[in-house]
């Protein structure tokens, strides 16, 4: 996944070496604090700031006869320091090192989503604007309803897009947390202070209480909000799967002019990457049922949340990193057809007006249940037998008995039910 799929900035964060090198900062941080309280001798800390290092084909090596691979990162970082080496890890247990770290991954990969989060948002805005008064029919059930603008579509996805960066924004808060305190979370050998100098070196906020594991709510929500965000992808992915459609084709994704559509079939244009944005957000909403399964430990630990971390959390951030990326390239050279959107907007005859007339009879002093009446036998015709909507509705003996014709004519105006799209755009800064 990350060699395929990944930007340098997601990949880097993800991998065995940073990961080693964030947990050998963690206990390099905690020999600096320990040092202040005076456990540390002067001459082993610079030893071991000098020193300390690791090479990840040792660590392996030594994994295969320890079978445990902090203790084999420990021993490999020993063989680097030599005899100051002793007082590395002091009070502490693997989750210490490998927890604060890990929480501090998420908080860098927070960082290179959010900042993918508002370049697609731009990206939203400027075709929202783009397209703010752009005539289209708007479907519920997928049936024709009512005249709307595909500006309206593009905002509508960005407000979801700002919700998205606050969920984030408050899901990097809820991981970007750190904890030194031991095999089950008492502090037994070691000092408090330890652990609130390296959070704050590492810009982490101490967990007020943890057993021998950071509480795994925590990285669930964090998933979580990766596969909400996920989800309005797909959402905003299968919108365009269905304006791409032959039948519709109001919009499509870009096909540039060496592309090749099918093996088979030569005229072929199809939705490619916003299926495979389909796909892997199911991928991400699997992750988000795996993490709420990590919530339950055994006591104050167990490790059956390990192997499904190894794998669920580098991939989610760099499958919501590809899927961030790609989308905002698919927004931004969205190919869009304002001449087809008009054409089916026309395609029913008129029926999409049929509310107008609704309410225009109701104005009359009609009862609603009768006008209804009135104006779906005329739809029904319409929609079984061909016949022209407003042609019949101007001949219904009991419609024209309330409406002129210019009463009539005006319900089939499109104008003013988009009067208020200027106010609504407005709520955006649009």
């Amino acid at each position: 996944m990350i060699e395929r799929y990944t930007s340098p900035e997601m990949g880097s964060i993800w991998t065995l070496e940073n990961e080693f090198r964030t947990m050998l900062k963690v206990e390099i941080l905690a020999c600096e604090a320990m040092n202040k309280l005076g456990t540390v001798p002067d001459g082993a800390l610079r030893d071991i700031k000098k020193k300390a290092d690791f090479r990840i084909e040792r660590i392996k090596e030594i994994e295969a006869v320890t079978n445990h691979d902090i203790i084999a990162f420990l021993t490999n970082v020993a063989e680097y320091v030599g005899d100051a080496s002793k007082y590395i890890h002091k009070g502490l247990t693997s989750s210490d090192v490998k927890d604060t770290a890990l929480c501090y991954m998420m908080a860098q990969a927070s960082d290179v989503l959010l900042d993918l989060l508002d370049k697609f948002h731009e990206v939203l805005r400027r075709r929202a604007k783009e397209h703010k008064h752009t005539v289209m029919i708007g479907r519920t059930h997928g049936i024709h309803a009512e005249p709307m603008t595909f500006g309206l579509k593009f905002a509508l996805w960005m407000d979801e897009t700002e919700r998205n960066i606050e969920r984030l924004k408050a899901a990097k808060k809820t991981v970007s947390v750190g904890k030194l305190s031991g095999a089950v979370g008492t502090y037994s050998n070691i000092d408090p202070l330890v652990e609130g100098y390296v959070c704050k070196k590492l810009k982490l906020t101490p967990a007020q209480l943890a057993t021998q594991v950071i509480q795994r709510d925590r990285h669930a929500a964090f998933i979580a909000t990766l596969a909400i965000i996920g989800s309005s992808l797909e959402k905003m992915a299968t919108e365009i799967r269905n304006l791409q459609r032959t039948d519709i084709r109001e919009a499509e994704e870009y096909f540039a002019p060496v592309q090749k559509g099918s093996s088979a079939m030569p005229h072929k244009r199809n939705p490619i990457t916003c299926e495979k944005v389909s796909g892997m957000a199911r991928l991400l909403r699997g992750y988000a049922v795996s993490a709420m399964e990590n919530v339950a430990l055994w006591h104050e630990r167990d490790i059956s949340h390990s192997s499904v971390e190894r794998v669920i959390l580098p991939d989610a951030c760099i499958t919501l990193d590809h899927m961030l990326r790609k989308f905002t390239n698919i927004i931004d050279k969205l190919l869009v057809y304002p001449e087809a959107m008009l054409a089916n907007l026309n395609k029913t005859g008129g029926l999409i007006f049929s509310q107008n007339l609704l309410i225009a009879l109701v104005g009359k002093g009609v009862l609603r249940e009768d006008a209804y009446r009135w104006v779906q036998r005329n739809a029904m015709d319409r929609w079984l037998k061909g016949a022209d909507f407003k042609t019949n509705v101007l001949k219904d003996p009991d419609i024209k008995k309330r409406l002129t014709k210019k009463e009539i004519e005006a319900c089939f105006d499109p104008k003013p039910m988009l009067r208020n799209v200027d106010l609504i755009m407005s709520r955006f800064g649009l």
